[in-house]
């Protein structure tokens, strides 16, 4: 199914190191796919709702119109979002705040739909570190992500990337499993020439645009499956819906999420 897998994939160029998770292959269109994100950056906030399509069917995904869509966290504040056009729903007071969970509702042709996703607290994104290497006359440059860890164990991020402004992202999964309440160790390589055309090889001069999110589990699994599915990790997964927090058999995700962003010049390698 062109579900909402195919529809980040257009945008993403995936790698992660994550163990391979098992995914369910669906070959039907005209699945509701829900796509929604609270920060804790001010809003609106967006929700978008759309179908999918089968795999015959061009990359064209019908907006879904006339939902009813309320978004509301744990301390009682709660907010329908409007429609403003294109499958896009929008809050207009709604504050997102760290270590609130959050309930996305969503009534859509004849069908409730719910999901919930707890903003993790903010860990501070400090920077970013430059090394590289290389193999025979090509060179590799890898940004090392600024952060310590948090206690206790259980932190997930998410890092997405682009480079020179360029609108294909790239993006990673990392977990404190290895390096739990240290200094991040866990590096971004940057691509280069390797895939014959498909991405842009970085070198001296280009400038590299990262956010780090901190995300909750569910999100994480996600995310994983979506860079498994790509075959970012070496696995041989076979493309699939990726396990989504919302229930009743609908695709996407719905993330509360904080997110911090960095932005780094690649510089010469010194001798």
């Amino acid at each position: 199914m062109k579900n909402t897998f195919y529809i980040i994939l257009s945008l993403f160029a995936l790698t992660s190191c994550e163990k391979e998770i098992d995914l369910d292959l669906n070959n039907q269109g005209g699945n509701i796919v829900i796509e929604g994100n609270v920060t804790n950056e001010p809003g609106p906030y967006t929700v978008r709702i759309t179908k999918s399509v089968s795999f015959s069917e061009p990359n064209q995904y019908p907006a879904v119109t006339g939902a009813q869509v309320i978004l509301s966290d744990n301390t009682g504040q709660t907010e329908t979002l409007q429609y403003t056009g294109n499958g896009m729903y929008q809050t207009t007071t709604f504050v997102g705040q760290p270590g609130r969970t959050y309930t996305l509702k969503i009534q859509a042709e004849g069908k409730q739909y719910t999901a919930q996703s707890s903003m993790p607290e903010i860990v501070h994104f400090d920077g970013l570190e430059q090394s590289s290497f290389k193999f025979g006359d090509k060179t590799t440059y890898t940004l090392l992500p600024i952060f310590t860890d948090p206690m206790p164990l259980g932190n997930r991020y998410l890092f997405s990337f682009t480079i020179n402004d360029l609108p294909k992202k790239y993006m990673n999964t990392f977990s404190d499993n290895v390096n739990n309440g240290m200094l991040n160790q866990q590096p971004l390589i940057l691509p280069n020439d390797d895939n014959k055309g498909r991405d842009h090889e970085v070198i001296v001069g280009d400038k590299i645009h990262v956010e780090m999110q901190s995300i909750d589990n569910n999100i994480f699994i996600y995310y994983s499956a979506l860079l498994q599915i790509s075959g970012g990790n070496g696995g041989g997964a076979t493309p699939a819906n990726p396990p989504s927090n919302i229930n009743n058999g609908a695709l996407g995700y719905f993330s509360a999420h904080t997110t911090d962003t960095e932005t780094f010049v690649i510089q010469p390698v010194t001798p």
